[in-house]
């Protein structure tokens, strides 16, 4: 439910959103205190209280650019939400790192954010880029951007992106009876058996960015 927001609170929301789509990152204080042409720090953080209260952000404590804006505050905005490309991942051997060589966030299409495991994930989604052809039979090609969630849970069928200290990768995550492995979907290419303490879910792709018209 919107919830009412005055022309000062909604400049601070606007600031906050323009800031991330140009720079990659949430303003700190010192830059709304500039851009609002205020004197005092307890007037930005009397804004984002606000706006916290309100479910337009959340903030993280100790954290100088620690904002992130909420769903509510997209759509208050008439603005597709943004979700932080991190870097690149295998689909197929690992790759070394999700390099984050330069960070950039993609904006979601509005008919993608409808969706309720989205809805309700709005803090916890990332894109990746693949690169490989692993997974070609589950739809996901080289260069194509995943949407990933982080997430605590996984079962057998989900497609993941999974970490060792190889690199990463993507995969679909396979249980069968006391046997968990990683499975490509490509026949060239052989199963990853699941060593604990090995390997581990960075999260559960949910969407390919790259196939939604």
């Amino acid at each position: 439910m919107i919830k009412n927001i005055t022309p000062k609170q909604k400049k601070v929301l606007e600031i906050i959103y323009n800031n991330i789509e140009s720079t990659g990152f949430p303003p700190t204080l010192a830059d709304l205190k500039n851009e609002l042409d205020v004197v005092s720090n307890q007037a930005v953080l009397n804004y984002l209280d606000a706006l916290t209260v309100k479910g337009y952000i959340v903030r993280s404590e100790g954290q100088a650019r620690g904002i992130t804006i909420l769903p509510l505050g997209y759509k208050i905005l008439n603005k597709d939400q943004l979700a932080p490309v991190v870097g690149g991942t295998a689909a197929g051997p690992f790759i070394e790192t999700l390099e984050e060589t330069s960070f950039t966030w993609m904006p979601l299409p509005g008919q993608i954010v409808k969706d309720e495991k989205i809805n309700q994930s709005n803090e916890q989604l990332f894109v990746v880029k693949v690169y490989g052809d692993s997974m070609t039979n589950a739809g996901i090609d080289n260069g194509d951007m995943l949407l990933v969630k982080k997430a605590k849970e996984f079962k057998s069928g989900d497609i993941v992106l999974a970490r060792t200290d190889q690199g990463t990768t993507v995969k679909r995550f396979v249980a069968d009876g006391g046997k968990r492995y990683l499975k490509p979907e490509n026949p060239n290419y052989k199963n990853i058996i699941i060593i604990p303490g090995e390997v581990f879910f960075d999260g559960k792709v949910i969407l390919n960015l790259s196939k939604v018209k």
